[in-house]
Formats: C-alpha cells, structure tokens, sequence
C-alpha cells in the first residue's frame, strides 16, 4: 500500500512546468463512483478524549493559482476548495467539492460554483470529461491509503483524457504548525508519488513550492507539489 512507504524522494528542479503530454500509459480509470468521498473528512482523534473524532473546521486555504497557470487554461475541479481562494481564480466553468457546508456557502457568497461532495454528484457538472484539471490541496495528509484511492477513484473520471492533475501537501513546518493540531501523516514526494501511480496516473512533474526543498523545515507555505496525467483512452 502506499502509505508503507514514507521516504521522501528527490524532486525536480523548480523551472517552468511544461504541459503535460501524450506520454501516459494505457492505464483505464474506475468509472465514478455512485457516491464520492467527502474531501478533506479524515476523521482524526480529538487531543481531549481517546477514540473521539471530528471532522477538519473550516480553514482559509491559501491560493495555489500559480500552479494552475503553469499547466495551462481550462476548467478546474478542486477537491477541498475551503473558501473559494483558489477556485475565484480559475477559468469559467470550474467547481469546487468541500466536506463542509459552511465552506460551499462562503464560495457561493463571492459568485463560485461549488458544492458538498454528495450535492456535486448531482448537479449538471458532474459528467464524465468535463473539466481540465483535478486540483486537490492541503487534503491527501489528513486521509489513509484506502481514502485517498477512493477520492481519486471518485473524482478522476470528471477530467478528461490527457488532463492534468495537481497533488499538494505541506512540508515539515506546515505539517507540525497546523493550529487546529488535526495534520494526519506527513505526506513527502515518495507518497504521492505512490498515490498516483497507484491511480493510473503518470507523474509529469515533482518541485518543492516556493523555495526549494530545505526551506521546508523552516517555511510553513512551502509544499509538495505533484502534477500528473490522466492517461489517454
């Protein structure tokens, strides 16, 4: 399984990000699933009481805009959207999925499309290829293995052949300065690396965001960040 592994890899220097290409393999993606995982609901235990749990509170996220345009135009599906940051950013047509009903809410006070993941599976942008990019920020490292395979299994089959798919998760400061005390596992290049290919994506690219890597221990914005490819059919 992927989490078993929890090394971290070496990445890619931080240049210019290329668009993807038509490299990918022949791997065929799960159809949708008839209910989609609730991004960003570990269920993690509470500090006062063994065994309890909670879901994530409502966090302002910050904007991962950059990355996006570095890939290239097209309608975004961010899974974990919080408030809206990134996704008021994105291209026309893009929708945002979050656990937290507070969260769709405040996205759609500033004009977004957004929904609770349940609510997303039955609108009209739900359908198979409709959008460019599968975003997903600040989610993978509060899930376990069998989470994060399903909320990509779920999610994938929105994006079209050929598009893009951006994973990004804290560094060593993020992850041991998260106010609410709720940050799962630590979740380094070798992890997502694992969680794609498990997925049947192909990994384009790996860089540490904005400074490179050591700035990680140091630097609390500083991220992993992975973007793969949906295979072609």
């Amino acid at each position: 399984m992927p989490g078993r592994t929890s090394s971290s890899a070496a990445e890619s220097p931080e240049a210019a990000a290329p668009a993807v290409d038509d490299a990918a393999p022949a791997t065929h993606l799960a159809d949708a699933s008839a209910t989609a995982p609730h991004a960003s609901t570990a269920r993690l235990p509470t500090p006062q009481r063994a065994g309890a749990t909670r879901p994530l509170p409502v966090r302002r996220r910050p904007s991962y805009r950059r990355h996006l345009r570095r890939i290239g135009p097209g309608r975004v599906l961010e899974i974990g959207c919080g408030t809206g940051g990134t996704l008021a950013g994105c291209a026309p047509g893009s929708v945002g999925v979050d656990h937290d009903p507070r969260s769709v809410e405040l996205c759609r006070d500033r004009g977004l499309t957004a929904y609770t993941a349940d609510a997303f599976l039955a609108s009209p942008h739900a359908r198979p290829g409709a959008f460019d990019t599968l975003l997903s920020a600040h989610v993978l490292e509060h899930l376990d293995d069998e989470q994060v395979e399903g909320l990509l299994r779920a999610y994938l089959p929105y994006v079209r052949p050929g598009g893009a798919v951006v994973l990004i998760t804290p560094q060593e400061a993020g992850h041991r300065g998260d106010p609410a005390g709720l940050m799962g596992r630590f979740t380094d290049f070798t992890l997502l690396r694992a969680f794609a290919e498990s997925a049947g994506l192909a990994v384009r690219r790996t860089y540490s965001h904005p400074l490179p890597r050591p700035a990680g221990k140091l630097l609390r914005r500083n991220a992993f960040v992975l973007v793969g490819q949906v295979p072609r059919h």
